[in-house]
């Protein structure tokens, strides 16, 4: 009887640490700070562009993880929406791409591949500039001009976030706290009228 008393008084300090844990999200933890930065509407002729940074991306656990060979990627959303006296705003247009760097341990060097910019994945020994390559956007095609009425406002959305990383199952319990060095920015909104 004496052992149980003794198991009891230890136990209820382990459940109540398990149930703490629960009860905070994983995101808590998560590295939050990324913004994005310099964001920047323009047009051609024919159509509307948008141009953006995503600034403090790049965390220590994250360029840890790159240049481990944990191949990273970036998503980037841009929704186009109508607005007006209206209720509900109307999506118009909903852009998503995605840039991704690997590092090649055995020749030193970072390849990133942007496929919005319809271009062969893009190599450099630098760091640096292979981070510069995976936060900025420019040139990014939102919607034809066409598309667009005289007069009306409108409302551009801009998010970033880290892809969840797949490891092969061997891997899963090396990386377990991965998800502690994901990020996600807050939407970003511009008004504008055409």
């Amino acid at each position: 009887m004496k052992f149980l008393m003794q198991s009891k008084r230890y136990l209820l300090p382990f459940i109540f640490s398990i149930w703490v844990t629960l009860l905070i999200p994983m995101s808590t933890f998560a590295d939050n700070t990324a913004s994005l930065v310099n964001i920047k509407l323009a047009n051609t002729r024919d159509d509307l562009l948008t141009y953006f940074e995503v600034q403090d991306a790049f965390t220590d656990k994250i360029n840890q993880a790159v240049q481990n060979g944990v191949p990273t990627t970036f998503s980037f959303y841009v929704s186009l929406y109508k607005t007006g006296n209206t209720f509900f705003d109307k999506e118009i247009a909903d852009v998503q791409i995605k840039s991704t760097v690997k590092y090649n341990s055995l020749k030193e060097e970072f390849s990133i591949s942007r496929p919005w910019k319809d271009e062969k994945p893009v190599v450099t020994k630098s760091f640096e500039e292979a981070k510069s390559w995976m936060t900025e956007v420019d040139n990014l095609r939102v919607i034809p001009l066409k598309d667009l009425i005289k007069g009306n406002k409108y409302q551009i959305r801009i998010k970033a976030e880290l892809d969840k990383v797949t490891l092969p199952l061997s891997l899963h319990y090396v990386l377990f706290f991965v998800s502690f060095w994901d990020f996600e920015t807050d939407w970003y909104v511009i008004n504008f009228t055409y």
